[in-house]
């Protein structure tokens, strides 16, 4: 089984440069969910967090950076800065001191001092379960929203990282140019009550089986029901 989902993106999606192609029809498209739900059938979020604070800032800084170098910064970041007050106490200089190792940290830092601020003056220190009010934070936009929602609050949304933007377009599963196309597509075409495992799913899939250079078609559990026309054998 290979290792639980990560919550994050290293890159955002770009969109394929040609035509995107047919999707594969339904029935394909349960069975290829299904395929992978049973390779993995408890996916969590490989970022460390203790509650939805804390994974809203680790997703934030989850951007261009992988979950390991983010786990590595939040240990002692959320020793110090557990809660949106003790954030704002600690402030961006405070912040960037425990982040400096990630990309893009000056804006993150910024991000998370001024989202831990409005968390306090809008909503009592606490994280808004709502779409409108997580995207109006800084350093928020609809993909970490989606991650917050679907983690901290049980929601069924999709949040397209690349490896999801990535199999969607590959497989057939939910061709689309962009990541919002794509997401639209799996919303649809996904069964409601596996929605919210399936972000797990698919983020896993991409990540660790049907990777960006090379798929691993050959251990896939899934490529029976694939149209991808280049699968690949083992080395």
């Amino acid at each position: 089984m290979p290792p639980r989902s990560a919550a994050g993106s290293p890159t955002p999606p770009r969109a394929p440069r040609k035509a995107v192609g047919k999707p594969i029809s339904p029935a394909a498209a349960r069975a290829f969910i299904a395929a992978i739900a049973a390779a993995n059938p408890n996916p969590r979020s490989e970022l460390h967090f203790a509650d939805p604070f804390t994974l809203l800032v680790a997703v934030v800084l989850s951007a261009q950076t992988t979950d390991k170098s983010v786990n590595e910064a939040t240990k002692g970041l959320f020793a110090e800065a557990p809660t949106p007050a003790a954030m704002v106490t600690l402030g961006e200089a405070g912040i960037a001191r425990h982040i400096r190792r990630l990309g893009l940290w000056q804006g993150k830092a910024r991000n998370v001092a001024s989202l831990s601020r409005l968390l306090i003056e809008r909503h009592g220190g606490q994280v808004p379960e709502d779409r409108a009010a997580l995207e109006a934070l800084p350093g928020v936009g609809r993909k970490t929203a989606n991650v917050v929602l679907n983690v901290a609050f049980g929601k069924p949304t999709m949040a397209v990282d690349t490896h999801i933007f990535r199999i969607g377009n590959r497989t057939g599963l939910a061709p689309g140019r962009t990541p919002r196309e794509v997401e639209e597509a799996l919303v649809r075409r996904i069964p409601r009550k596996l929605l919210r495992d399936a972000h797990h799913w698919l983020i896993l899939h991409g990540r660790y089986v049907c990777k960006a250079r090379r798929p691993e078609c050959w251990r896939c559990p899934a490529a029976r029901y694939c149209a991808y026309p280049d699968k690949t054998k083992p080395p």
